[in-house]
C-alpha cells in the first residue's frame, strides 16, 4: 500500500518561493506521481506531474515558468518548487500517485500553502 505525506507548506509573502515534498513509501515506480491544488471555494486541479524517468507533464503553459517538479527515486520522494509565489497560488496542495493524472490511485492529506500580498 503507498502512502504518500506532504510537507514545506506554509505562509510566504508574494515573489516568495517554498519547496514542497511528497515522501511515499511502498513502491511507487510504476506510478506517475504529481501535484494537484485546491484553493477555497474551488475545485481541485491538476499542476503538474513526472513519471519514473524524469518525464513532466504540466497542466498549462503558466505553470511551467514558475513550478517546477522534480523526483529523486532513491528517496522515493517528489518535490514542488514554486517561485514568484502570487496569492493566487494560495490552495491546499495535494500530492498523488496514479497511472495516470486522470486515474488517481493515492492521494496525501495535503499541505497548505498561503501566499499574502
Amino acid at each position: 500500500q503507498v502512502q504518500l505525506v506532504e510537507s514545506g507548506g506554509g505562509l510566504v509573502q508574494a515573489g516568495g518561493s517554498l519547496r514542497l515534498s511528497c515522501a511515499a513509501s511502498g513502491r511507487t515506480s510504476n506510478y506517475i506521481m504529481g501535484w494537484f491544488r485546491q484553493a477555497p471555494g474551488k475545485e481541485r486541479e491538476f499542476v503538474l506531474a513526472i513519471n519514473w524517468s524524469g518525464i513532466r507533464t504540466y497542466s498549462r503553459a503558466a505553470m511551467k515558468g514558475r513550478f517546477t517538479i522534480s523526483r529523486d527515486n532513491a528517496k522515493n520522494t517528489v518535490y514542488l518548487q514554486i517561485d514568484s509565489l502570487k496569492p493566487e497560488d494560495t490552495a491546499l496542495y495535494y500530492c498523488a500517485a496514479g497511472t495516470t493524472m486522470g486515474e488517481i490511485a493515492h492521494w496525501g492529506q495535503g499541505t497548505q500553502v498561503t501566499v499574502s500580498s
